[in-house]
């Protein structure tokens, strides 16, 4: 894991268009990659003229779609009983993956939307979605929606904080990631009341 570690700062350090998408590929498939590391610096960079803003949310959401869609396949031609015997030895906690899947169960278009703002959720909604059949193109749709909001928000914190935020993401992740959250509460109280009163 510490070889990882050294990969992805030395990744970072050089961050572009192709880095991000690999990046937020990696993050939304199984591996320990936090998206605040990749898309709040990208803002930074895209603040100081090194990248576009929009191309880099693009490409943060387009590595988003590729690293879910893994999972949805994963889910979809491995199976359920697959994940749960085996899961752990690609790095999927049994106990997440039911979180994930209880939730997706409940309403499944909403939780793959909402699933990629949630931490832990994002990593693992896309099995339980290819386990249970959704629609290849409204994954793919509802996937890109809210991975490109989640990469908005955080392209924008770079971008409007500048590097004392980065400095900040470097050392606690986490607590990045509830400060971004945060901006995307009222979206989502607000997406499920109208999903609570019927079809939007």
């Amino acid at each position: 894991m510490d070889g990882f570690g050294h990969w992805l700062q030395e990744l970072v350090s050089r961050l572009g268009y192709v880095e991000i998408v690999l990046l937020m590929a990696l993050e939304s498939s199984l591996f320990p990659v936090p998206s605040e590391l990749v898309m709040i610096p990208a803002g930074y960079l895209a603040a100081r003229g090194e990248l576009n803003p929009w191309l880099a949310t693009l490409a943060g959401a387009g590595g988003s779609v590729l690293g879910a869609s893994i999972n949805y396949l994963l889910g979809r031609y491995v199976g359920r009983a697959f994940l749960l015997r085996w899961g752990r030895y690609l790095l999927i906690d049994k106990a997440k993956y039911e979180d994930a899947e209880a939730l997706f169960m409940r309403n499944a278009p909403l939780a793959t939307f909402i699933g990629r703002f949630i931490p832990v959720v994002r990593h693992l909604i896309s099995l339980p979605a290819g386990v249970f059949g959704m629609s290849p193109v409204a994954f793919v749709l509802l996937t890109g929606l809210g991975a490109g909001l989640w990469c908005g928000v955080l392209v924008a914190l770079g971008y409007c904080f500048g590097e004392p935020v980065v400095a900040i993401v470097a050392n606690y992740t986490h607590e990045a990631s509830l400060v971004a959250l945060a901006g995307l509460v009222i979206f989502g109280g607000w997406f499920m009341l109208r999903r609570r009163k019927g079809p939007l």
